[in-house]
């Protein structure tokens, strides 16, 4: 067989593997390792490259921003941010018709700006707003379909492990993808939000009036927001402003992994001042990161040994050069790439659907004309992806947000969970095609700033 045939037949062997359950990380390894075996005839050859490669991954300084974002989540969870901006945005709107689960979704919003991870958002928000809302009224399926939802934010709103990952991937500027990441991630809250709206005018008894909050208790629980304002602002602006005013010659305060940094030991002390860190939290909080960069790294050394052998393969070079001979619009390959991750989605986790896909996809579309720049495109589609990837995480059999919101909600049937995302399945879908029309919404701040 040829080199993109092997690469072919690896890939559906390695698909049946995971729907085997072994694990993702495991089946891309063993996937790879056995696939350059077959392309070199020689089982010294792939033993000898995984010397370097391993190095040549864990090596990556932008690698190590991972878990300090990992462990600067696990601090905002413990510090009680997460309850504040639920019941100050519960303010401000629980006396509108589904009010609280639009608050519900702006407190994600805001909890994903200082946690970076779906799963992270959609259990903390779950533990605060869920008990709130079935408490008052709200129908099971709006209650369990927006948190799960709502969860997703945290990969779209930066920071995000996954939009540093696929930076990895192609190269790219972190910075630069954390700031295209802004606009599309407030579209999606806002999304969000009419969706409830919809929701509830439809359906009005699912989402009902709560009463309405004095505007001095307003005012007083709005500053109880600050250090999730703040810590964003420092990141952000530390990593993304242009500081040249404040000393000439300095672009950015300080790097992306710096920035990490700076952010975990913000969120660290907020949560030790009060008192929701405490040295047993601190522990805890230390393993929960171990474990989970265990996981991320895990998946990127098997992800690292399969890309590997596609690269031995040809694969992804003769797959561009066939899109390219292809006599379709750029807009029906990109259309088809979306549709694919779509129903990877529907099996597969967002970091694997990352490692696996984006070095196969990423190539082929450079060979499509876009009217973009590498660059341009790179952003671009990394947006997109994100976004398709985000709806795999709500969407069944393996959407994770819906198993761990549902878990919250022990008496509530799975089905009335997977009922109550449908609409916001839909306003994702609506937003994805915005977005991969009209290109310039994701990469408008960028121009701007850079």
């Amino acid at each position: 067989m040829s080199g993109p045939e092997t690469a072919l037949v690896a890939f559906v062997l390695m698909l049946g593997a995971i729907f085997l359950r072994v694990p993702i990380g495991a089946a891309m390894a063993a996937t790879g390792f056995a696939g350059m075996w077959v392309l070199l005839g020689n089982p010294n050859a792939p033993l000898s490259q995984l010397k370097t490669l391993t190095y040549d991954t864990f090596s990556s300084y932008s690698l190590s921003i991972v878990p300090l974002f990992l462990l600067m989540g696990q601090f905002a969870t413990r510090a009680g941010i997460s309850a504040a901006l639920f019941r100050s945005a519960s303010d401000f709107l629980g006396h509108r018709r589904g009010g609280v689960a639009m608050a519900a979704v702006g407190a994600c919003a805001g909890f994903g700006a200082v946690c970076g991870s779906s799963l992270a958002t959609a259990s903390t928000m779950g533990q605060v707003a869920l008990p709130e809302m079935r408490a008052r009224g709200y129908s099971d399926a709006l209650s369990t379909g927006v948190l799960a939802a709502g969860g997703t934010l945290g990969i779209l709103i930066p920071p995000s492990v996954i939009l540093v990952i696929y930076a990895i991937l192609t190269e790219q500027n972190i910075v630069k993808m954390f700031v295209a990441a802004l606009v599309p991630g407030i579209l999606a809250a806002v999304g969000y939000m009419i969706t409830v709206a919809v929701y509830v005018r439809l359906r009005p008894d699912a989402g009902p009036v709560a009463p309405r909050v004095p505007w001095g208790l307003r005012l007083r629980r709005l500053g109880g927001i600050w250090p999730v304002v703040a810590i964003f602002g420092l990141v952000m602006g530390g990593i993304a402003a242009d500081w040249n005013w404040v000393r000439p010659g300095v672009q950015a305060l300080f790097t992306p992994t710096e920035g990490a940094a700076v952010g975990a030991v913000a969120t660290g002390l907020y949560g030790w001042l009060q008192g929701g860190l405490d040295r047993k939290g601190l522990i805890e909080a230390i393993l929960s990161t171990a474990q989970a960069t265990g996981m991320i790294f895990f998946i990127v050394f098997g992800a690292a040994i399969f890309n590997s052998f596609l690269a031995f393969s040809q694969a992804p070079q003769a797959l561009s050069a066939w899109v390219a001979g292809l006599d379709v619009s750029p807009m029906m390959v990109l259309a088809l790439v979306l549709l694919a991750y779509l129903v990877f989605g529907c099996v597969m986790d967002s970091l694997s659907m990352i490692l696996l896909t984006v070095p196969v996809f990423y190539p082929m579309l450079l060979a499509v004309d876009f009217g973009l720049s590498p660059e341009e495109l790179a952003i671009w589609f990394g947006i997109l992806v994100l976004i398709v990837v985000e709806v795999g995480l709500i969407t069944p059999p393996v959407g994770m947000n819906l198993f761990i919101i549902n878990g919250m909600a022990r008496n509530v049937p799975m089905g009335r969970t997977y009922a109550g995302v449908l609409p916001f399945v839909a306003s994702d879908l609506i937003r994805t095609v915005i977005l991969a029309a009209f290109p310039g919404i994701t990469l408008w701040l960028v121009g701007v700033m850079f």
